[in-house]
């Protein structure tokens, strides 16, 4: 009986632990008075934490509040240059890792460009040697570090923290946890990487304050992360906001997952390219030629936007219909999920208001009701580090004792 009691003393001095540091972090600059109102603790204990808090340097105490009677009392903030966290994301075409603070701010980034046909063992070993050459060339102490977060595209087994499939990679059964762990020091944890950016833009991006909400990573694939009541949700098989496998054409081309007319077929990046390259070989006219010096090979979604900015109407024209198919599959996840806001990042979403205009003329005149045909439709917030700062979310989330799903 004793033993259970001390336990569930632990449990609750933990619980009030993690409480008072996500309270700084959402309140601060919060006083001591200030978190045991909203927390509805006793000033003693809420003392007691703080200081078991400012020993562990995970808050700094700053400048004086206003006072209200008596003395002024002091401001605390999260400390975030105390620990530091890993962000990896594993893209369709490179590798992208990066050390960042508490606030999910990047001190030193690495990238390595993936080659074709690359096995799952020299995709693991490029991560470990990047991540050691971070380790190498940051002085950073190993017990300062909390963990390391990855965000990988295709099926990922989040609790296992393994990537199911990856149909961009045509890999399996990918150990990342385990093997990460067998070689550093720190827990790490795996999730899909639409989810890893949708929990970005809830905690530093344009989700803040959201309780339900989209964010679409649209790149070579397409996939969405999706935070009901302020929790990520992934289904009952992990498989929840695959919108790119979502099927828009029955007649439509062969997607890497093995169906046909695939969402990601018609509005992915690699569409993007395509189309424009067989405009060209029918004789279109186009600046995009010029821009790649005649090398077809060349085109990219980049290329196209830039000939965009400079008014070519291929270019233009191809943006906006890329815009008008994901904006249908758009329209069918706001009819299922009734978001109050749908964020678009990745690579694509680059492409602005020549991809963001059509997406929200389609979901206009197509969802369901004139609520949802109002739902906001805007640009990550995040821009190209979205999926890192999610990565290193997902590592937070821990520390605070964020429940993220």
């Amino acid at each position: 009986m004793v033993a259970s009691m001390t336990g569930s003393f632990q449990l609750m001095k933990s619980l009030n632990r993690s409480l008072i540091l996500n309270m700084i972090r959402v309140y601060g600059p919060i006083s001591r008075a200030e978190i045991a109102k909203k927390a509805s603790l006793t000033p003693p204990t809420v003392t007691n934490i703080v200081n078991e808090l400012l020993k562990d340097e995970l808050v700094l105490e700053g400048k004086m509040g206003v006072s209200k009677g008596g003395r002024k009392p002091i401001l605390l903030t999260i400390n975030i240059e105390s620990h530091f966290i890993f962000g990896v994301d594993v893209g369709a075409q490179e590798v992208r890792i990066a050390l960042t603070n508490l606030n999910a701010d990047v001190i030193c980034l690495k990238r390595s460009k993936m080659s074709k046909g690359f096995t799952k063992e020299e995709l693991l070993a490029m991560i470990k040697q990047n991540i050691q050459e971070v380790l190498d060339k940051e002085p950073v102490p190993e017990n300062k570090i909390l963990g390391i977060g990855i965000g990988m595209h295709g099926i990922v087994d989040h609790e296992k923290g393994i990537a199911v499939y990856a149909p961009n990679f045509g890999l399996s059964d990918i150990r990342l946890k385990e093997e990460l762990e067998k070689t550093f020091p720190f827990p790490v944890k795996v999730e899909n990487d639409a989810r890893a950016l949708a929990l970005g833009e809830l905690w530093f991006g344009h989700g803040q304050e959201k309780q339900n909400l989209v964010c679409v990573n649209v790149g070579v694939g397409i996939g969405a992360g999706i935070i009901l009541n302020g929790r990520l949700y992934h289904g009952e098989h992990g498989i929840a906001g695959e919108i790119g496998h979502t099927i828009i054409d029955l007649n439509g081309r062969r997607c890497s997952c093995g169906n046909y007319g695939c969402l990601q077929t018609v509005a992915g990046s690699n569409r993007i390219r395509d189309r424009v390259i067989e405009e060209i070989s029918l004789g279109r006219k186009t600046i995009i030629i010029d821009l790649v010096e005649g090398n077809a090979e060349w085109i990219t979604g980049e290329v196209v936007h830039e000939a965009a900015k400079q008014g070519d109407a291929l270019a233009i024209e191809v943006l906006q219909q890329t815009g008008r198919y994901l904006g249908i599959g758009l329209t069918n996840l706001i009819n299922f999920v009734n978001p109050e806001k749908v964020i678009i990042g990745g690579g694509v979403s680059r492409a602005g208001e020549f991809i963001l205009d059509p997406v929200r003329e389609i979901v206009k005149s197509r969802a369901l009701t004139e609520s949802a045909r109002s739902t906001e439709i805007e640009a990550s917030k995040l821009g190209e580090k979205g999926t890192i700062t999610g990565a290193a979310t997902l590592i937070l989330a821990e520390l605070f004792d964020y429940q993220i799903s």
